[in-house]
């Protein structure tokens, strides 16, 4: 009997000890994650993801050219027209996405259209004649045709950038270019009272007049893939002396943008 009574006793004592032992690393747990706090996300841009995004890396501009500074002399008529061709990099700024600069490398190439007008590029004064030829032989369509390498260069605002392709976008630059080719285009021969003569074309090809070099400043705004463009060239079309000094080349016309 006091073997059983002394078995039982040591039994209670140990279930005693046990749930005081229990009760202290609960406590201790408690007090543990009291005094360790869990860390709180730091606060900072949310990310935008532009992985899969429309970077502009191509743009094909189309429109109307024209001249600025001209006289009853130099007079352009007809549908002058413009069509350029670039080739982008677009880099977003890390601080804001919506904003990106774009460099590019391609060619613009410009048509001037006159009517009754004779431009001798191949004339071997010092200032490019514009001759008159209402009153003799002369062509029914003649334009001057300048060609050149360009390398533009954009400030880039997207309301979207994940999402360009439906995002109001706008960009202001300057293009810088040097020239590749100066030349005029003659077709279908006329005599003096507009009947045809025949179906004659000519081609006369001179740099010599024209700037090697030209700046320009930039402008489009637009829906997506579409937007409206122009610019307008700060330095002087033709060299120093071989033309009025005060004729500046400009366009209006659409850009068509994506990739």
């Amino acid at each position: 009997m006091k073997k059983f009574l002394l078995t039982v006793g040591c039994i209670l004592s140990l279930q005693v000890i046990n749930a005081q032992v229990n009760v202290e690393t609960t406590v201790d747990s408690t007090q543990l994650a009291g005094l360790v706090s869990t860390p709180k996300p730091k606060k900072g841009l949310t990310k935008i993801d532009l992985s899969n995004r429309s970077n502009d890396h191509i743009m094909m501009q189309y429109g109307v050219d024209n001249w600025a500074g001209t006289n009853d002399t130099i007079n352009p008529s007809g549908f002058s027209r413009f069509f350029n061709f670039y080739i982008m990099l677009d880099k977003p700024f890390k601080t804001n996405p919506k904003l990106s600069v774009g460099l590019g490398i391609g060619i613009g190439s410009d048509n001037i259209f006159f009517k009754n007008t004779y431009v001798d590029i191949t004339s071997t004064k010092a200032s490019l004649p514009f001759k008159n030829v209402d009153s003799v032989d002369h062509f029914k369509k003649f334009k001057l045709t300048t060609i050149f390498l360009e390398a533009p260069i954009e400030l880039r605002y997207s309301s979207d950038p994940a999402n360009n392709g439906k995002s109001i976008k706008a960009a202001l630059g300057v293009k810088v270019g040097t020239l590749l080719k100066a030349y005029t285009k003659g077709k279908t021969l006329l005599d003096k009272n507009d009947n045809d003569i025949n179906s004659f074309i000519e081609k006369q090809y001179n740099k010599r007049f024209f700037n090697s070099i030209r700046l320009a400043t930039t402008a489009r705004i637009g829906y997506g893939i579409f937007s409206l463009f122009g610019s307008y060239q700060l330095t002087s079309f033709f060299k120093e002396g071989a033309g009025p000094s005060e004729i500046r080349p400009y366009s209006i016309g659409i850009c068509l943008s994506g990739l």
